[in-house]
């Protein structure tokens, strides 16, 4: 990165309270290196229109997987809506923009997943120099049909252990709520740990309605196609690779890196290619 680079730094709020030495390390680094302005959002509101009024700024999140989700989300919707706008303007002479983002991941360990996947550098050094000397690497992306993101990992159902969310008044309540209600019982000839989903890849139908899942993770998305992993309930793992994935079924939730979303009836994610670029350290 050169010294004439101008930097958007966004400090994510949930950083500044669990590891404040590491934000001042961090901000320190990219103040040395480019010409810095430091954001200190106190929501995703603030967050959102600090973002919108970067400039050619080049924006670096100082925050967890949640705060690199939050960043890549909004660059695709402005995305998205810049295209929908000009493309019947101009079809041919509207630029791709640069959706290159850095990040300092901080926060709890388990909160750190997907920026360890990307081979983002965990201290907050070393992923600073990464943002100043780094080289971009232009990855692939799941959009799905209202507007979520998948950075790395997708799971359907939500099976994995989630990233905590800071809690609020409404979460207590809702544990109050859940120690007094009975759990509803699982459906009449349904196992615990099993779903009915319909699901499809590229128009190809691989699981249907009847047939009991453990469960589908798409991951791996960095040659054009996402592979997929689908666990039937009494049979072999299933392998396969697609571009677009449908699932269909009872209410459902479903896992995007650190997030959970849903229930749902239906979803389908569409994969675009090089859809959004990472620094990330050059090769040694």
């Amino acid at each position: 990165m050169s010294d004439h680079d101008q930097l958007l730094v966004l400090v994510d709020p949930v950083a500044r309270r669990v590891d404040g030495e590491s934000v001042r390390i961090a901000k320190d680094v990219l103040s040395a290196g480019a010409d810095t302005k430091i954001c200190l959002p106190q929501g995703p509101q603030e967050f959102a229109r600090a973002l919108a009024r970067r400039g050619h700024r080049r924006p670096v999140v100082v925050g967890d997987d949640r705060a690199l989700l939050r960043l890549v989300t909004l660059l695709q919707r402005e995305r998205d809506g810049r295209d929908s706008t000009l493309m019947a303007v101009a079809p041919m002479d509207v630029p791709e923009p640069d959706t290159a983002v850095a990040v300092v991941p901080i926060g709890a360990p388990d909160g750190l997943e997907t920026t360890r996947a990307l081979g983002v550098p965990q201290g907050a050094v070393g992923a600073a120099r990464a943002v100043l000397d780094g080289v971009v690497r232009r990855r692939d992306l799941l959009v799905d049909d209202v507007g979520g993101i998948v950075l790395t990992r997708l799971d359907v159902p939500a099976a994995r252990a989630l990233v905590p969310a800071q809690p609020t008044v409404w979460d207590t309540c809702r544990s109050l709520v859940r120690t007094l209600v009975r759990p509803a019982p699982a459906p009449a000839g349904l196992a615990v740990g099993t779903h009915r989903l319909r699901i499809e890849a590229d128009g190809v139908l691989l699981c249907d309605l009847d047939t009991p899942l453990e469960g589908l993770s798409a991951t791996d998305l960095g040659d054009g196609t996402a592979a997929l992993t689908l666990v039937p309930a009494d049979a072999p793992a299933v392998h396969t690779s697609a571009r677009m994935l449908t699932v269909t079924g009872p209410d459902f939730r479903y896992r995007t890196d650190a997030l959970v979303a849903g229930p749902v009836r239906r979803r389908t994610w569409t994969l675009r290619e090089g859809a959004w670029g990472l620094m990330v350290p050059a090769p040694s």
